[in-house]
């Protein structure tokens, strides 16, 4: 199994489990690493060996996009999701509602491609209705016909195939079809073999369920939700801000580093430790200078403990590319409010995303590098809207950290 299957599979399980009953945790939370750092020694940062994520030119099993498939969005969208899917299925009708939000909320970033896998057996109008989308393309109305048999399936699919071949002809019409021709067409030898083509060429992988998905070629097995979706797109998009290779070390420890984030609700000032946690202020100054901090959200914040930003992607999952070591110091605790901390999925796992506390938070000494503390706007940050980001799970839009000012004395 490649580095990319395995991936996606275990982000399928990262969400997956964030749907249990589970209580909510209230630790500074990062996704266990998914990638293995280049070196095993312990060193101040070390890049990531592989892609987070697959392109989508990555190889696959399944025939790649071509001019007879039936597509929307950009052609050149970082996130190619191929879906075979049946008309007549009600699971492929909610995930064609799910496509439908992520191409509207991401346009230029997404490309949808339809392949109807029609479920002949169980299914008793299954062909018909890919036959009708069929038909209805050669009049340049696939994507019409598609919705509309999706949107309106309650409506037909209890009708008997007889009589879903006049409903789907006033269809048809109501599209601004000839009629005439779609009826010719409906049931013409060239569109029946097309959609037993297609089948055929399908059924070839195996059986399987519908809607079957493809997130740039890799089968994608998990939750099905618009959460869950958005989250894997989000992630793979960030895949185009990550970096390659870890920071140059710029900051020195004699001098002062005062970091300004422009929130929504206003400006918080920190005073950054950097003759405590260089390696960890120099990683945060790198990024802030590079506007990988630039107009994100709070993606958690649990009131009377702490506030967490600083991943791009608002998922919590989102790596800059590198990890930095954990500076751990003994005379650093936090035993009040304004610490500042880089989140870890584990020791000398810390990337970009940071929390400031909101309380005293015993229990988080000795596992957070602190490289921080609030110098102004504590009640900034009391005023952020409560948000519990979790995979899979959508959550309303939280505040905007804007920007991150850096000033060097």
């Amino acid at each position: 199994m490649s580095q990319f299957s395995k991936s996606l599979i275990l982000l399928a399980l990262l969400v997956l489990a964030s749907c249990t009953a589970a209580p909510v945790t209230q630790t500074p939370f990062s996704p266990v690493p998914t990638v293995t750092p280049i070196a095993q020694a312990v060193q101040p940062c070390n890049s990531i060996a592989v892609a987070p994520t697959p392109a989508a030119d990555a190889p696959s099993l399944i025939p790649p996009v071509s001019a007879a498939d039936h597509t929307r969005g950009a052609e050149n969208a970082a996130v190619t999701i191929i879906v075979y899917g049946d008309l007549q299925d009600t699971t492929s009708a909610l995930f064609a509602g799910v496509m439908q939000r992520l191409l509207t909320e991401y346009p230029n970033d997404v490309r949808f491609v339809s392949r109807i896998f029609p479920l002949v057996g169980r299914n008793d109008k299954a062909l018909l209705a890919a036959q009708a989308v069929e038909a209805a393309h050669l009049q340049g109305k696939f994507w019409e016909m598609y919705d509309l048999l999706y949107a309106r399936q309650a409506s037909w699919a209890n009708l008997s195939p007889q009589d879903f071949v006049q409903w789907s002809a006033a269809q048809a019409s109501a599209l601004g079809m000839d009629v005439e021709r779609y009826q010719a067409e409906v049931e013409s030898e060239a569109v029946v073999q097309l959609v037993q083509n297609n089948f055929e060429t399908a059924r070839q992988f195996g059986p399987f369920a519908v809607p079957l998905i493809l997130i740039n070629g890799e089968i994608y097995l998990g939750p099905q939700d618009y959460g869950s979706l958005k989250d894997i797109v989000e992630l793979i998009l960030l895949g185009r801000r990550q970096f390659t290779e870890c920071p140059p070390l710029v900051v020195e420890k004699t001098k002062q580093y005062i970091a300004t984030l422009h929130t929504e609700k206003g400006d918080v000032t920190l005073q950054l430790f950097a003759d405590k946690a260089p390696f960890t202020v120099n990683s945060f100054v790198f990024l802030a200078r590079n506007g990988w901090y630039d107009n994100i959200t709070f993606h958690r914040v649990i009131p009377e403990l702490y506030v967490q930003s600083g991943d791009p992607s608002g998922t919590g999952k989102g790596l800059p590319g590198y990890y930095v070591m954990t500076e751990i110091l003994p005379d650093l605790k936090f035993d009040a409010p304004g610490k500042v901390a880089m989140v870890n999925s584990g020791p000398d796992t810390s990337g970009s995303q940071f929390f400031i506390t909101l309380a005293p938070a015993p229990d988080f000494d000795g596992r957070y590098t602190i490289f921080g503390e609030v110098l102004s706007g504590m009640e900034v940050l009391r005023s952020l809207t409560p948000r519990n980001a979790q995979p899979g799970v959508e959550t309303p839009p939280g505040d905007k950290l804007l920007s991150v000012e850096i000033e060097e004395k």
